[in-house]
């Protein structure tokens, strides 16, 4: 025993010499050490007073998390920080927040109003975007609201970064709940008529996910974004030319009419200079409208036109350079290539080069660069690219050269001239010791002789006496076809190559066995007297075959050719059927039928339509109408002086008014001001703009210390005149000229909430429960002592009282428990929501020692147990009232059930509506608190009243039977309120159903508690609808 603690200490040092693994983590030093606490030294650096021992702790953590280790342990530890005001702590806890935000949801959702705080009040861009990202990665549906609201606000911030991250989490949000689709696409909208680059790509992306099929919504903004094309971010010019191709496919008449005539322009330079296009620019218009009628419409212009220069970007767009890449990169690359330089050959001809195959090249890459260098090939660079492949000819790789053989046949075919000369190489290689080039070559070879079989019979010669050496079973059939194709050509050798195959036939491959058959009949047909003997034998051995497609093909050759009684007329027609003239097979590239993939996408890399493919849209027979895409200037805007557009900009930068929201929220809101005439006038008056802005930003303080926060910042000020929504100038001077005598109106805080942490207690004085004239009337009433105290809650709205089962007859044996909510107060504790409980015994014998035992709680939540009742007797039914504080939250309370010989596990789940209780206001009062509760806090919902719930009594019946809820006087005919407040912290949840016309109505739910809302709103709206 007293070897532990030295042990204990030898492993306690041993962090810094051994174990490297976790050398630079001290918190996993001890993991044999049962009492050690995992990560305790962290923790304690986490919750210092030192900046600089949090900012240690949250390195190690984040290094943690990038070595792949578990650290969701100390989220709470973490969570804590978020509200630290060193700016370097703050951004490693969003980054540790962003990667366990998803997996811990749980722990996410306590902290839900710390990060709306961090959204709504940080005056760093870079965190009020990762407040937003680690929102939208808690994947609960309950805080959806909370969700779209933030990136309502977001879509509106003055920063484009945060901008970006709101079209990042439009996506996340679609696919968390389709029905919030209209809501999105308000913002798509409003975020594709940003002008920064930052947002474009982003906001691009979402328009893909969520709305593709609203083309609406592009008209505007197509020559923006086609403008902005070659400034925006590489993965966002990927996604923009997607969406833009698919728009110009519905939007623009099919230039490939007159395909000639591209080819022909196709074919000058592909990658031609600026100045070479504008000076052929007018001729070619020229010559296009007097071939054929088609002109291309200005806008489908202005895609190919920006689109042109990406080819020469950093991008993958840039496909001959991309060769240089690594293979998976060249293997994509080349996929395109070749489908494109079937149809545009002159567009890669003069980097023919570029595709020569270097020995460290994978065999795909190899195959797919031969296929490249066939399509190219022509009569002016045959003779280069044959020496090429006589080279690769000699590889050690075979698959490569069996490619390169096939690519020398399809050469022969396609260029008439140099066809002898790839024959002879072809020939030449018959005598190769390699047996697959033999073989292969036998293949090509049979193809090519097809075309001019006259010509070549001593090469059809040399090929039958390679039957004795060549073993590939594709080559021996090749021969055998041949031979048997062209036997008058070779008369001689013939039957005597049948002879030879008649001894090993029943040696042979399926494949050549099918050919040794086809030969016989052809010789039976054309030398029946050398043969005749010969094909009965083959024919007899193929009758006993085990393959039943030779046996098949013996009995109905045998029935062909041999004249019988029972043949019929096929025997006159036989050797026209067998010896008839085939036409030579056209050798084509495999790529030919690949290009109604689109170019680029995982369909065409498969050839085959991947999950998810979309297709691309036909070109339409008629162009639609070209003016949709015309952007108006308002008459108002259109300045004939300069200096005025400046000074009307410039004015609120420096006004008292806009001093809080900062300068770059100013030329936000003059984008609404002033509209430029021209992009130039624009992007000059912006330029002006940034440069007064940078000053005032400096004296305010609020300095970017990382080189991160200063790229952004200037992405902040130069992307400023997006479509944010930002006062007038005719506000901002109407609140300049307020007298400063006045109270400044409460600003609503639409992300200050504390959904799942209780805030301090704030509880509603009596005087704005109670009136004061209402306690003046109530004086001289004799009133005993506990009217008054407890004056603001109600008496419980009694409806019909739902029961729920607790325990089912079966499962307990005998013995039934139901339950329901009393909505009484809990006379133990004011906090607790009083369950009222009905056992019943079914049995025959008594049930003894009844209670409750073990309750499994989640945090912070509590439970009263009724006592316990020593026995119930065989049919009896005891009622007991238990209180439970589920801490406004709707988890349910699990514990046991007991008796003398059983334990019955159980829960309570409880609605939302039973989690408050009703309280009395007057009509000011309601309008007072619901003023407080706006914005985030505010849920309102649209439905439709059925025909038995249009009288105030089914509609009040109905609301407090859903919830427990007080009626609050309303001066209206067609509005209904309800107040009450959460059981454990008091917090305020005021209704408003407002009926319309008709059964329309509109149900407005005001609680700082998102999540009670939220639910609520689905509860009330159920119960109407019953």
């Amino acid at each position: 025993m007293a070897a532990s603690p030295a042990y204990g200490e030898e492993k306690g040092g041993s962090s810094s010499l051994g174990e490297p693994e976790y050398g630079h983590d001290p918190a996993s030093g001890g993991i044999f050490a049962s009492d050690y606490k995992r990560h305790d030294d962290l923790k304690e650096m986490l919750d210092s007073n030192k900046d600089s021992l949090k900012l240690e702790a949250m390195k190690r953590i984040v290094a943690m998390i990038a070595r792949g280790k578990n650290a969701s342990d100390l989220f709470p530890a973490v969570v804590k920080n978020v509200a630290c005001k060193n700016i370097e702590v703050k951004k490693l806890v969003y980054v540790y927040l962003v990667r366990y935000a998803e997996e811990q949801q749980d722990l996410a959702l306590l902290s839900i109003s710390t990060f709306q705080r961090g959204l709504k009040q940080d005056p760093n861009q870079l965190i009020r975007a990762s407040a937003l990202r680690v929102l939208s990665s808690i994947r609960v549906p309950i805080i959806v609201p909370i969700m779209m609201l933030a990136i309502k606000e977001a879509a509106s911030d003055m920063s484009p970064y945060v901008r970006k991250t709101a079209a990042h989490a439009i996506p996340k949000l679609y696919s968390l709940d389709s029905d919030q689709k209209d809501q999105l696409i308000e913002v798509i909208e409003k975020l594709l008529a940003d002008k920064t680059t930052l947002v474009a790509g982003s906001v691009v992306m979402a328009f893909e996910e969520v709305c593709p099929e609203r083309i609406d919504l592009i008209h505007k903004n197509y020559r923006k974004l086609c403008n902005l094309l070659i400034d925006v971010e590489e993965w966002g010019q990927v996604v923009i030319i997607n969406m833009l191709t698919r728009y110009a496919r519905t939007q623009f008449l099919s230039p490939n009419q007159n395909e000639s005539l591209l080819e022909e322009s196709a074919e000058k330079a592909f990658y031609g200079s600026e100045e070479e296009d504008t000076k052929d620019a007018k001729a070619e218009a020229t010559s296009l409208a007097k071939r054929k009628p088609y002109v291309m419409d200005p806008d489908h212009r202005l895609l190919l036109r920006n689109t042109k220069p990406l080819l020469q970007s950093r991008n993958a767009a840039a496909l001959v350079r991309l060769l240089r890449s690594h293979s998976e990169v060249q293997y994509v690359v080349l996929q395109n290539v070749a489908t494109m330089s079937i149809k545009r050959r002159g567009m890669f001809e003069p980097y023919l080069k570029s595709f020569y195959i270097r020995s460290t090249d994978p065999t795909q890459i190899k195959i797919l660069k031969l296929e490249v260098l066939t399509n190219l090939a022509n009569e002016t660079n045959i003779s280069t690219i044959l020496r090429e492949f006589q080279t690769y000819i000699r590889s050690m790789d075979k698959d490569f050269v069996a490619a390169t053989i096939q690519a020398i046949g399809r050469c022969a075919t396609n260029i008439g001239k140099v066809r002898d000369t790839c024959l002879n190489g072809l020939v030449q290689l018959l005598s190769n010791r390699d047996e697959l080039v033999v073989a292969e070559s036998v293949v090509v070879i049979k193809k090519l002789l097809q075309m001019q079989p006259a010509q070549h019979s001593e090469i059809i010669k040399h090929m039958a006496k390679l039957t004795d050496n060549i073993q590939v079973p594709m080559a021996r059939a090749s021969i055998l076809w041949l031979i048997g194709e062209y036997c008058e050509h070779v008369p001689k050798i013939a039957p005597d190559v049948l002879r030879k195959m008649a001894k090993s036939f029943t040696n042979e491959e399926d494949i050549v066995k099918l050919q040794v058959i086809n030969l016989a009949a052809k010789l039976y047909l054309t030398n029946s007297k050398q043969s005749k003997l010969l094909t009965q034998y083959v024919l007899n051995l193929a009758k006993y075959d085990q393959n039943y497609d030779i046996r098949d093909r013996a009995r109905f050759i045998r029935q062909l050719i041999v004249p019988t009684e029972k043949s019929g007329a096929l025997n006159k027609y036989a050797k026209k059927l067998f010896l008839a003239q085939k036409p030579a097979p056209i050798l084509e590239s495999s790529f030919k039928d690949r290009d109604h993939f689109q170019l680029g996408s995982l369909s065409h890399l498969l050839n085959a339509k991947a999950v998810g493919y979309q297709e691309l849209p036909d070109w339409p027979d008629e162009a639609p109408d070209p003016s949709v895409r015309n952007v108006e200037v308002p008459e108002w805007t259109k300045c004939t002086s300069r200096e005025k557009r400046k000074e009307k900009v410039e004015k609120p930068f420096y006004s008292d008014s806009e001093g809080e929201s900062g300068p770059t929220e100013s030329a936000d809101s003059g984008e609404d001001t002033v509209v430029p005439l021209c992009e130039e006038e624009e992007e000059e008056a912006e330029g002006k703009k940034v440069k007064k802005a940078a000053g005032p930003q400096r004296k305010k303080g609020h300095a970017e210390t990382s080189s991160e926060e200063a790229s952004a910042s200037e992405s902040s000020s130069s992307g400023s005149d997006s479509g944010t929504e930002a006062p007038t100038m005719v506000e901002a001077k109407r609140r300049k000229a307020m007298p400063s005598s006045k109270a400044k109106p409460k600003e609503i805080s639409l992300l200050d909430l504390d959904d799942f942490t209780p805030p301090p207690p704030q509880p509603v004085p009596s005087s704005s429960i109670i009136s004061s004239s209402l306690v003046t009337d109530l004086e001289g009433l004799t009133l005993t002592d506990t009217s008054l105290a407890p004056a603001q809650l109600l008496s419980p709205a009694f409806g019909t009282v739902r029961t729920y089962e607790l325990l089912h007859r079966m499962a307990g044996e005998g013995l039934s428990v139901e339950y329901c909510f009393s909505r009484r107060p809990f006379p133990g504790d004011p906090h607790m929501v009083a369950v009222q409980i009905q056992i019943s015994n079914n049995t025959d014998a008594e049930v003894k020692s009844l209670r409750v035992s073990e309750p499994k709680l989640l945090a912070g939540m509590r439970i009263q147990e009724f006592p316990e009742i020593e026995s119930l007797a065989p049919g009896d039914t005891a009622s007991v009232v238990m209180g439970i504080d589920f801490c406004d939250s709707t988890q349910a309370a699990n514990f046991q059930l007991c008796t003398h010989t059983r334990h019955f596990y159980v829960s309570i789940q409880p609605p939302v509506g039973e989690l408050m209780a009703p309280v009395f206001m007057s009509e000011n009062e309601f309008r007072k608190e619901q003023g407080k509760l706006t914005g985030m806090s505010e849920i309102t919902e649209k439905l439709t009243l059925p025909e038995k719930c249009r009288s105030d009594h089914a509609i009040v019946q109905q609301v407090t039977s859903a919830a427990n809820v007080g009626r609050v006087p309303c001066g209206a005919d067609n509005e209904y309120r309800f107040a009450a407040k959460t059981v454990t912290s008091g917090s305020l949840v005021l209704i408003t159903l407002e009926w319309r016309e008709g059964a329309a109505a509109q149900l407005t739910i005001n609680s700082e508690k998102m999540v009670i809302g939220t639910m609520l709103v689905k509860d009330i709206i159920q119960a109407l609808a019953q």
